[in-house]
């Protein structure tokens, strides 16, 4: 099905571009120069053969390439292609299968939905669905195996919270995972129990597994079709590379077969899930450096703590709206010690997720612990959301040469709970994008797809508004720490693929770098901030071939 899919975007071309060099000229073309400023072209040139960008400037550059290929833009935008730096490719295509709790503001409408999909699916063993959050529903509370329980009795369901973080489960699928009253909660997980010690139907974190565990592995075939649904869906939104955030051994073998065979539909930048068993043979084989760029397998995903809206990301303090709670270690701190020593010793880039400030800092203080500064300048690791850190700490992710890897959508999608879970004054180092570039830090972009919508465009809006698709709140969130839209473009392109070591091919549409680029219903630049989020991708090139077209 991928192999079909990929080929039917191939022949999408609305041109018949059998021979380089191809110019595309009457366009408001939009890239970066080698400082990193923003350069605007009228014409582009590029070889669909060798997939690489020969020229841009003004229209006089037609002349020099008269008898090459001409294309007329008509006016439209062109950007260079949008690079997420924080997805889950597999777990979009699995979302895109799946029953769809985003946005729905109530438990009870949740498990209704939950059962209309379950009808609509009688095939299928396991009922799975993705999306729910409690911080949306009147309650604020967690949800319970009871009213799962009264619209799927007969089979498990088993329903990740929007930030994966958590997950919420029917009797069913609790007596599969022989979860009972005497479990006893995993070391970085928590079973949520009621005023008697039941199990309510909800696992945090570690706990999530003792579930996770039984539901039935995907194959081959089954990776190859969420792949494919994943694939299309990005592709139409724009995005032409993705640092897929923690995969298995066997996905990124599915990842080698797919690129061998020239299948992959957009580049993948693989993060290694630490947890994998096989972690310690790819660290033998050393790094995978693909000349092409589509398939550079070089970094580690190590998972520190949990998430805020579950109270799982690990603070220093107690939860201002839970006394006693300050969050989950996932990786406890002589294990992170170690798979942090291990992949730093095997020249990998070592990428930490940690959300929380206590998360942060002991990324941090193993970063400075374990590898020179003159390393730590050359290897370009990453911490993954860097949501809440101490305003002391800050400045140490420039002194360590450590990326914060930042996904502006979450600040919008948390500022109705973060004020409640963390209280004035840790807000002043929360999503805190202003105060990192104004250090001098290189922000990653991204969307962390599927716990966000996977559109790039609402990460733009997110960063210039501080604010909701409906303009709320007024002036935005924090608006202090809003960035400018080259900055923040500069986060989904060029940036994104600093850190992937990628930014001399990728980003920013210079000659000799691929030619991968987007072309967009409006100007980004001469349109009303408040309607960024609204831009629509018409067309998607990669490596100077169309892979999608409106």
């Amino acid at each position: 099905m991928l192999r079909k899919t990929v080929a039917l975007l191939s022949c999408l071309c609305s041109l018949s571009l059998s021979a380089a060099p191809v110019v595309l000229h009457n366009i408001q073309g939009y890239g970066f120069d080698e400082q990193r400023q923003l350069v605007k072209f009228q014409t582009l040139v590029f070889d669909n053969e060798t997939g690489q960008v020969l020229a841009r400037g003004d229209s006089t550059l037609r002349q020099q390439y008269a008898q090459a290929t001409q294309w007329d833009g008509q006016g439209k935008t062109v950007l260079p292609g949008l690079i997420d730096g924080h997805g889950h490719v597999l777990g979009l295509g699995d979302y895109l299968n799946q029953a769809d709790l985003r946005g729905i503001s109530s438990e009870k409408q949740s498990a209704a939905s939950v059962a209309a999909f379950a009808q609509s699916n009688p095939k299928q063993q396991w009922v799975m669905g993705r999306g729910w959050n409690q911080v949306l529903w009147d309650s604020k509370a967690f949800p319970s195996k009871t009213s799962l329980d009264e619209m799927v009795a007969d089979r498990p369901v088993y329903l990740v919270r929007v930030d994966a973080h958590a997950a919420w489960v029917n009797s069913k699928a609790l007596a599969l995972a022989g979860i009972t009253k005497d479990t006893i909660d995993p070391p970085g997980g928590e079973i949520i129990r009621d005023a008697n010690g039941e199990p309510t139907g909800v696992l945090i974190d570690n706990a999530m597994g003792l579930v996770q565990s039984k539901i039935p592995a995907p194959t081959n075939e089954d990776k190859e079709a969420a792949l494919d649904k994943a694939f299309a869906h990005l592709l139409a939104l724009g995005i032409t590379s993705v640092h897929d955030a923690g995969v298995s051994s066997e996905l990124a073998a599915l990842y080698q077969q797919l690129q061998q065979q020239q299948q992959l539909g957009v580049r993948i930048y693989p993060m290694l899930s630490a947890k994998d068993p096989q972690l310690a043979d790819w660290f033998k084989k050393g790094i995978v450096d693909d000349q092409t760029d589509w398939l550079d397998i070089r970094s580690v995903k190590i998972y520190g703590d949990g998430a805020l809206g579950s109270r799982g990301a690990a603070l220093l303090s107690d939860y201002s709206d839970r006394a006693g709670q300050q969050g989950l270690l996932v990786t406890q701190p002589d294990a992170l010690t170690e798979i942090m020593r291990l992949t730093i010793g095997a020249g990998f880039q070592a990428n930490v997720h940690a959300i929380g400030d206590r998360a942060n800092r002991l990324a941090l203080d193993r970063f400075e612990q374990l590898s020179p500064l003159a390393d730590l300048a050359k290897a370009r690791h990453r911490i993954e959301h860097a949501q809440i850190v101490s305003p002391k700490d800050i400045p140490r992710f420039k002194a360590l040469h450590v990326l914060p890897a930042m996904q502006a959508v979450h600040a919008t999608s948390d500022m109705n709970m973060a004020g409640d879970r963390l209280g004035v004054a840790r807000l002043r180092g929360a999503y805190a994008w202003r105060t990192f570039i104004d250090q001098g830090s290189i922000i990653v972009g991204g969307s962390d797809f599927p716990v966000e919508l996977a559109n790039p465009f609402h990460g733009l809006h997110a960063s210039v508004t501080r604010q909701d698709q409906q303009n709320q709140p007024e002036g935005g969130w924090m608006p202090e720490q809003r960035l400018t839209l080259v900055e923040a473009l500069r986060s989904f392109t060029v940036d994104a693929a600093y850190g992937a070591f990628q930014e001399d091919k990728m980003g920013h549409l210079q000659p000799g770098s691929w030619a991968d680029f987007i072309l967009v219903d409006r100007d980004i630049f001469n349109v009303p901030a408040t309607e960024l989020w609204q831009t629509t991708t018409l067309e998607t090139w990669i490596h100077g071939k169309q892979r999608y077209k409106k």
